[in-house]
């Protein structure tokens, strides 16, 4: 545990509490802390427990009406991590938990300004996370595994990451509302992310080219059902394959994906249940994933009289790419298909504090066929402002 590093956060949630308080017309401020302990206990070394925690505070300013800009709105959004790393001791390819980074930081997350264009688009231009729209879905946010949030297909392309938690990229993003329910929006992001906070800062050449990801769909009260395409514009490297001169060779990094969800009954009545299920393929050359699938329940209101509890099940799998599983058999490793995992995690609100339990378990972590099941449990305590 590093808990001298709660000492930073603690300071930074006192200043996010005092905040709100100043909020004026037009500027909604917010935070929310979130602390996780948690115990791996992989293979016949000894089980360690970790502690890691995310503070996030944001902010959403109508533009109309602090400065006449009409049909603007911008949002900024600054994340501090501190804590340990637990899937150093799991192993795995996906990770464990969706609040772990590998360095510890103070980052400005998100700074873009959104601009409506008629009735029915907007246009967002900044520091954009890419998985707050695309390849996302409702009924898998309770989740803490990291593959429940963008698939691991695309979370482990571009220089060091797409533009997601906890590193974005600059970009524009454009979305239309359609007829009903429907929607298609696409955005272009620069292929390397690097924010403010990240050694170097943002990174405004566009020197690795640009990332370029579509997704339509229906999103509504009664479910979604959406299909997804990305790409680079310049090559990457293969994972395996080199040329005659030891140089990795170039290729297209492209996929797409697909993601349902769907309400079972009333999502109004006494005990809600959505389901929901996603999958993606990727070029398979480019990273060590070819694809996955993720699927799972979420029941709200789970007892009668507690409005705030809440139960979820999830199942992911990782399909390895065949150059990744070249590279396991390279260090002799008995390389397994795939990664696979299942969840389970119940929250509930106890005062002004949200409590969460969870428990996974990763088979062939790390793609080794011969590796025992990872077992992770955990206790997530988080807090909103």
């Amino acid at each position: 545990m590093r808990i001298p590093a709660l000492g930073f956060s603690t300071l930074l949630l006192s200043c996010a509490v005092i905040a709100p308080a100043q909020a004026q017309d037009g500027v909604d401020l917010g935070a929310a802390y979130v602390m996780d302990v948690v115990g791996v206990a992989a293979g016949d070394r000894p089980a360690r427990v970790y502690w890691l925690d995310n503070l996030d505070v944001t902010a959403d300013l109508a533009l109309d009406k602090l400065v006449g800009w009409n049909g603007a709105t911008m949002h900024v959004d600054v994340l501090a991590n501190m804590g340990g790393m637990p899937n150093d001791r799991a192993g795995t390819l996906q990770g464990v938990d969706n609040i772990e980074v590998a360095s510890h930081r103070l980052r400005l997350f998100e700074a873009w300004i959104e601009q409506k264009i008629g009735e029915r688009t907007t246009v967002r231009a900044g520091l954009y996370d890419l998985n707050s729209e695309f390849y996302s879905n409702d009924a898998a946010g309770l989740l803490i595994a990291p593959a429940f949030g963008v698939g691991s297909e695309i979370a482990a392309t571009g220089p060091n990451g797409p533009s997601i938690f906890p590193s974005t990229a600059l970009a524009v993003r454009i979305d239309h509302k359609l007829g009903g329910d429907g929607f298609v929006r696409a955005a272009v992001l620069n292929a390397t992310a690097r924010t403010l906070g990240d050694p170097g800062g943002v990174n405004l050449t566009f020197d690795d080219g640009a990332l370029l990801i579509a997704e339509g769909g229906i999103a509504g009260a009664g479910g979604k059902i959406a299909v997804g395409a990305w790409g680079y514009t310049l090559h990457q490297d293969d994972i395996f394959a080199v040329d005659g001169a030891g140089d990795p060779i170039q290729r297209h990094a492209r996929g797409a994906y697909i993601v349902a969800e769907k309400p079972f009954n009333d999502p109004e009545g006494a005990h809600p249940v959505a389901g929901f299920v996603r999958a993606g393929v990727s070029d398979g050359k480019t990273t060590p994933f070819k694809g996955g699938w993720q699927a799972g329940v979420l029941v709200a209101k789970l007892w009668a009289g507690r409005d705030d509890s809440q139960l979820s099940f999830g199942v992911n799998q990782a399909w390895l790419s065949e150059g990744y599983r070249n590279v396991l058999r390279g260090d002799g490793v008995h390389s397994a298909a795939a990664e696979s995992a299942v969840e389970l995690t119940y929250s509930d609100k106890i005062g002004p504090v949200t409590l969460q339990p969870d428990l996974q378990l990763v088979f062939d972590a790390g793609g080794d066929a011969e590796a025992k099941p990872v077992v992770v449990g955990g206790l997530r305590a988080s807090i909103e402002f």
